[in-house]
């Protein structure tokens, strides 16, 4: 009798992906394994060519053989399991098609283990605060941070100079040991060796058994112009050295900027208030106004209102990934007078009853705001 296709057994494409193979090989395998059908010897025999023809497809070299030239290009190859003296459940227990799903979905695994210690170190974090002006023009800072680095002694193997970790003997060497409950077969971490593989008999006295040790370290960190709170430099490879030679991690500077006696920041924009007496605002003049590189003199125009603001182009932030500068946005603030003498008062006086001579509008907003409360008043009388 004529076999059937292994991809029509499989129900898939010619075509079909490795993770595709093993997935539809898992759904039949669960559904025919004789375990869960007792008795049915029709399941049986599907499942032994479900098994048969995953093992083909499931071997980059029989598949090419089998593409070209059918069954005969492998010679009958993956039904050897269930020859004679063999039997069905050589190799194939239904623990087995389980054990294989929870070593995928927990990380274990027998075809993934092999005892590699080797890990990453973790990424570490420094809080770099800085003034305002660093941040905008740029600095250079030295930082001292606490870090684990491979042992010197031992070359990060954790093992005393000399001698060398030994494969586990509970695991096998695998980091993962398995545990049968009926039907199910779980994979999960040696208990002896914590998944590593191998256990070390003499540990390095200096990092007793570790590979690692914790130390200070100053490192150089050159800081951007532009760069604002919230922006993060990283200095790759500066971070915790990783478990029994893996790489090391990186560092990440966080920055935060101090706040300023005079400027606040707004993106590339800077800002401040500028006190001005009420005889300049009125009359206008020139001040001097600070920048962060230095002083520009500002015109203020007669009959200017307190609140105005004034923009200086080009007088804020360069961006970090360049481009043009921000502005600096001057704000006047009209200062009232105090600590006055007698005479200064009744000069005021004088100057308040001028003012209102005449019917001239001298206080344009006070006049507008007024006629407002008026109406205001009016409306609610109706």
């Amino acid at each position: 009798m004529a076999k059937r296709d292994y991809y029509e057994i499989l129900g898939i494409g010619r075509n079909a992906s490795d993770a595709e193979l093993k997935k539809a090989y898992r759904r039949l395998a669960m559904k025919l394994h004789p375990d869960r059908n007792p008795g049915d010897q029709k399941a049986e025999e599907r499942f032994k060519e479900v098994k048969e023809a995953y093992e083909v497809l499931s071997d980059p070299r029989k598949r090419s053989a089998y593409d070209q030239f059918g069954h005969a290009g492998v010679g009958g190859a993956g039904a050897g399991g269930f020859g004679a003296g063999g039997g069905f459940g050589a190799g194939a227990s239904f623990g087995d098609i389980f054990g294989d799903i929870f070593g995928d979905i927990f990380g274990g695994g027998a075809g993934r283990a092999g005892g590699s210690r080797a890990q990453r170190g973790a990424d570490l974090r420094y809080n770099l605060e800085l003034s305002l002006e660093d941040a905008v023009f740029g600095t250079t800072v030295k930082i001292r941070v606490p870090t684990y680095v491979t042992c010197t002694t031992c070359g990060g193997s954790g093992a005393r100079k000399g001698s060398k970790p030994t494969r586990c003997a509970t695991c096998g060497g695998h980091g993962q040991v398995r545990m049968q409950q009926g039907f199910f077969s779980i994979q999960q971490t040696c208990p002896h060796c914590r998944g590593t593989g191998t256990v070390i008999a003499d540990p390095c006295p200096d990092c007793r058994g570790a590979g690692r040790v914790q130390e200070q370290k100053t490192l150089s960190v050159k800081v951007p112009p532009g760069v604002d709170s919230g922006d993060r430099i990283r200095l790759a490879g500066e971070g915790e050295a990783g478990e029994a030679g893996g790489p090391p991690g990186d560092l990440y500077v966080q920055i935060r900027v101090r706040p300023h006696p005079i400027f606040t920041r707004d993106g590339n924009d800077l800002a401040c208030e500028v006190p001005i007496s009420f005889v300049t605002a009125a009359l206008g003049g020139e001040l001097e106004v600070p920048t962060l590189d230095g002083r520009v003199v500002l015109k203020i125009p007669p009959e200017t209102q307190s609140g105005r603001l004034f923009r200086l182009r080009g007088k804020g932030v360069t961006p970090v990934r360049g481009g043009a500068p921000g502005d600096l946005l001057a704000r006047v603030i009209v200062e009232t007078p105090v600590n006055l003498t007698a005479r200064q008062k009744e000069l005021l006086r004088e100057f308040e009853g001028h003012v209102r001579e005449g019917g001239t509008r001298h206080s344009p907003r006070e006049s507008t705001w007024l006629d407002g409360v008026k109406k205001f008043f009016e409306n609610m009388r109706l």
